[in-house]
């Protein structure tokens, strides 16, 4: 069984940390095109005014330095869902289970484990960045595709633009978690609703050991409750009544 989660555009670095330790052949060949931007260029990628790009412009430089310090990828991603996630006094048991089963899909490491060490980057899949002839979907999708490929469960808390990046073969195997809130009877779902719910179920997975879809359903991650009358084959849906 695999549990994904996306990365985070906002980090903390005020963390434990360590000396660069190089990079992988495929992540080499990322920053080797993204080298090549200017600081106007990388304004117009993120869609940032230029006092933000040149922060994203002297991290790329200090990868490419070898100077950038590494963190653990789950306490550097500080987005909302990583906020609610239990991250400190985990029992041994819930660090067998995030090492073995919760991995972070990213645009410039491929897809890692929560315990891996990085250095503070910014890139997902939503820009147009190009390797060579292939797009970053592309080009990340046989590593993405290989990590799950003998999983008989792949629970994706991803958004759209990270499942894009597995073939259409693995896509059609994960099982979606969607959240939702009832207000007066009207169901909504928006991004924040589903961070904080999705940073809440892993933990509360990693707590419990969860190893099925049966035991899932059975949880209540911050008072979010399973609704079979929604839910598919495909889709488990928690609904929080407010």
């Amino acid at each position: 069984m695999k549990i994904l989660i996306p990365n985070a555009k906002e980090l903390n670095t005020n963390l434990e940390s360590q000396s660069f330790q190089g990079l992988t052949r495929a992540s080499q060949e990322i920053l080797t095109v993204i080298s090549q931007m200017k600081l106007e260029d990388l304004a117009d990628f993120y869609q940032l005014r230029l006092d933000k790009a040149q922060l994203e412009l002297d991290r790329w430089q200090r990868i490419a330095n070898g100077q950038a310090r590494l963190y653990p990828a789950w306490q550097l991603y500080d987005g909302l869902m990583y906020r609610y996630m239990s991250r400190r006094d985990l029992s041994p048991a819930e660090v067998a289970y995030l090492e073995e089963h919760v991995f972070i899909t990213t645009g410039f490491f491929g897809a890692i484990n929560v315990f891996d060490w990085i250095a503070p980057h910014r890139l997902d899949f939503q820009g147009s960045l190009k390797i060579g002839q292939t797009s970053l979907k592309q080009f990340w999708r046989q590593q993405y595709d290989q990590l799950v490929q003998d999983d008989e469960l792949i629970i994706s808390l991803l958004s759209s633009e990270f499942e894009a990046v597995f073939s259409p073969e693995i896509q059609r195997k994960m099982t979606k978690v969607t959240f939702m809130e009832d207000k007066d009877g009207q169901l909504k779902i928006h991004s924040t609703i589903s961070k904080k719910g999705r940073g809440r179920l892993v933990s509360e997975m990693a707590r419990q050991q969860v190893m099925s879809l049966e035991a899932l359903k059975c949880l209540q991650p911050d008072g979010f409750v399973y609704r079979e009358d929604l839910s598919t084959e495909h889709e488990i849906v928690f609904v929080k009544t407010i």
